[in-house]
């Protein structure tokens, strides 16, 4: 099967929505054009486990256009386009991803990727490479190496490598700053806010917005709530970045406290049951619960569930849990990735560098030789590229150092005069 999707008749709604994103998304565009010319992935077979929108389908096509064959999976049940991933496949891409997938469908959809025998893997989330490490091993020898797009992947990878369970090479697309410092800032920032609004359709203003954790992600989600007007409390375990949210202007308390007083709790940790029990007893009435890490395990949905008589779909993305104590508690696109389940991820204009990253790396793998099993940086000068680009596109200059400037920095030998 080239593909599954459900249904293929979305495809000309698909296209539209492609070209939408291609038109604003320069810095891939150039790469495109480049590589539809030097054709630098002629033999790569990349299977790519990424949310599948329409800014992936430009990076799908950039790839396709440079040679390389692409099956694409996606990496969360709810964040799939069903009309972009119909596109997709109407005009060849082996894509097997649609909207509401049950666990079993969303891991016959990743083995199936599995199943064309990749040799570079293009991963969100790291289920891709843990699969092919646990359950599809007979696979493993034929992958040169694999890129991992979001934070919650990269600490799965680091913690696979540092057990000596890991056993191909991982370029860590999301430490890198044209990755973490502007998708995961800026573009988590909108996209949370704008999938909380799409599903609620509630005032910010005024609320009392508690953000868990203070991470690149969450930095942009507490500027942006501070901007709609909420009071916005972080709580954090970091005392680093507990310091640096207090002289941001943010109020940081234990969330047990802030539990008692928000209106509205947005999870941003990659770590699991940060929201738990003995939160949610404490929550006031009406209180709002959402997350944004990769993973539906921030907020305990079965202690949620263990304390509620029932719940009731009140809208698209948006569900009431009746507590036994009385109080209501709603839970937004049902603890999944709240910015793509209940809205559509990042703007184009973002994952334009984060994917540029994606599309370089992918060509430096493949030129590569005698890469180390471990989980490296993109190299700096693939970020530089790519954010001098953006720049470019968008009429922005800079200055350069001149020759004696550049002497001077790599100088040890002069000093105060």
């Amino acid at each position: 099967m080239s593909y599954k999707v459900k249904d293929i008749g979305l495809a000309p709604k698909g296209e539209l929505l492609i070209e939408w994103a291609r038109d604003h998304m320069p810095v891939l565009a150039l790469i495109r054009k480049r590589f539809e010319a030097e054709k630098p992935l002629v033999g790569v077979k990349i299977g790519a486990c990424l949310h599948a929108t329409k800014e992936t389908a430009v990076l799908i096509r950039a790839l396709e256009v440079g040679g390389a064959q692409v099956s694409l999976c996606g990496s969360n049940p709810l964040s799939t386009h069903d009309d972009v991933v119909a596109a997709l496949a109407a005009t060849g891409t082996k894509v097997y991803a649609w909207r509401e997938q049950s666990t079993e469908e969303y891991y016959w959809c990743l083995n199936k990727v599995i199943d064309q025998g990749p040799t570079i893997t293009m991963d969100d989330g790291a289920d891709l490479v843990n699969t092919l490490h646990s359950k599809r091993t007979e696979k493993l020898k034929g992958v040169k190496a694999g890129s991992e797009e979001t934070t919650t992947g990269v600490i799965r990878l680091r913690a696979m490598h540092k057990e000596g369970a890991l056993k191909y090479p991982i370029i860590a697309v999301n430490d890198t700053p044209t990755k973490h410092m502007f998708d995961n800032r800026y573009g988590t920032g909108q996209s949370t806010i704008d999938g909380i609004l799409r599903a609620s359709s509630v005032m910010l203003a005024g609320k009392v917005f508690v953000v868990v954790g203070y991470g690149w992600c969450a930095r942009g989600v507490t500027m942006r709530a501070r901007g709609m007007g909420s009071h916005v409390i972080v709580t954090e375990v970091d005392p680093t970045k507990a310091l640096e949210a207090v002289m941001d202007g943010f109020q940081v308390m234990p969330l047990i406290e802030a539990a008692r007083i928000g209106d509205i709790f947005v999870t941003v940790t990659g770590d699991t049951k940060v929201i738990d029990e003995q939160h949610l007893k404490l929550m006031k009435d009406g209180a709002m619960l959402a997350n944004s890490g990769h993973f539906n395990v921030e907020i305990n949905i079965p202690a949620l569930e263990k304390l509620s008589n029932g719940k009731r779909r009140m809208r698209p993305d948006l569900d009431e849990y009746e507590l036994k104590n009385g109080r209501k508690l709603y839970l937004l696109a049902e603890g999944r990735l709240v910015n793509l389940s209940a809205a559509e991820g990042h703007p184009s204009e973002v994952m334009d560098m984060s994917f540029a990253d994606q599309a370089l790396v992918a060509e430096w793998i493949q030129k590569s030789r005698g890469l180390t099993v471990s989980v490296h940086d993109v190299p700096r000068e693939i970020d530089e590229m790519v954010a001098s680009i953006k720049l470019q596109s968008m009429g922005v200059r800079i200055d350069e150092l001149t020759a004696e400037q550049k002497k001077y920095l790599n100088s040890w030998r002069e000093g105060t005069v």
